[in-house]
């Protein structure tokens, strides 16, 4: 992922980061949580994949970070398993009507 080619996402609430390194998630994941926060999305899934856990690690370790994070849990087996992340998002009422 560079400046000149950025990648384009469709906001939906589900960013699925196999096709990214893990060094390109660590400003990819809060952009996008920032996006999802600015089209008013509280409950986001990531797929990280099950793999290693060096994915899951990376985006647990940045959701801890994100002041917007309200709390993150493994999704159920109907939505991933261990190889994906829920998410809830604090949505501030000026963030709804951007």
């Amino acid at each position: 992922m560079s400046e000149e080619n950025p990648i384009r996402l469709h906001i939906d609430g589900t960013l699925d980061l196999h096709t990214f390194r893990p060094q390109d998630v660590k400003d990819l994941l809060p952009e996008y949580l920032e996006e999802c926060r600015r089209n008013g999305i509280r409950h986001v899934r990531i797929i990280h994949g099950k793999g290693t856990g060096t994915m899951r690690r990376i985006v647990h370790s940045l959701l801890d970070k994100n002041p917007y994070v309200l709390d993150y849990n493994t999704a159920d087996l109907s939505g991933g398993g261990w190889g994906a992340t829920e998410v809830r998002l604090v949505i501030e009422k000026n963030a709804e009507n951007a």
